[in-house]
């Protein structure tokens, strides 16, 4: 063997062997010390008794009953709310198959004293007017000016009844 090699194994073999008169008295320690601890867990709260209550609405009209929903059906049907009757019986212009959210206002332009905006829709551009239709929600234009198109929606309120409500489309402008 090289003298290296002998000289490794012998510092492996005195490191090992002082190793092992320390670990006695590690162990002493250790349960001296386990003796002297008192572990502090707090008992655990029994859970409450569940009481069950009975179900009162069971004398109640169901609210998802047929006979319910024919009598709202019955009633919308006699009395037609006048801003949607109006709204139905007219004829659909092309605009309305896109929701107001996917158009947006490129420009404006005056022609003849009448004030125009261009709608860009899936990539096609639209020239609308005062008195037009767009968007899902029967939206008519009300007014148009160089930055934005002021429109009248027809929608449904939380209670449901037909509302109305006023959008804005704002002209888009591109960073140059």
């Amino acid at each position: 063997m090289k003298p290296h090699t002998l000289g490794a194994l012998m510092l492996a073999v005195a490191a090992l062997a002082g190793c092992s008169a320390d670990q006695e008295e590690l162990s002493v320690w250790m349960d001296q010390e386990r003796k002297s601890v008192k572990p502090s867990v707090q008992p655990l709260v029994p859970p409450k008794k569940f009481d069950p209550a009975p179900y009162q609405g069971a004398e109640a009209v169901e609210p998802f009953s047929n006979q319910k929903l024919a009598v709202a059906i019955k009633q919308e049907a006699r009395q037609p709310n006048s801003l949607l009757a109006a709204e139905l019986n007219r004829r659909k212009e092309p605009l309305e198959a896109y929701p107001v959210d996917s158009m947006s206002m490129v420009g404006s332009l005056t022609k003849g004293g009448r004030q125009f905006a261009l709608l860009k829709v899936d990539n096609l551009l639209f020239q609308v007017k005062q008195g037009d239709y767009l968007g899902q929600n029967f939206g008519k234009i009300t007014r148009i000016n160089e930055t934005e198109v002021l429109l009248r929606e027809i929608v449904q309120d939380a209670a449901g009844e037909w509302i109305e409500r006023t959008s804005t489309l704002q002209l888009q402008e591109k960073a140059r």
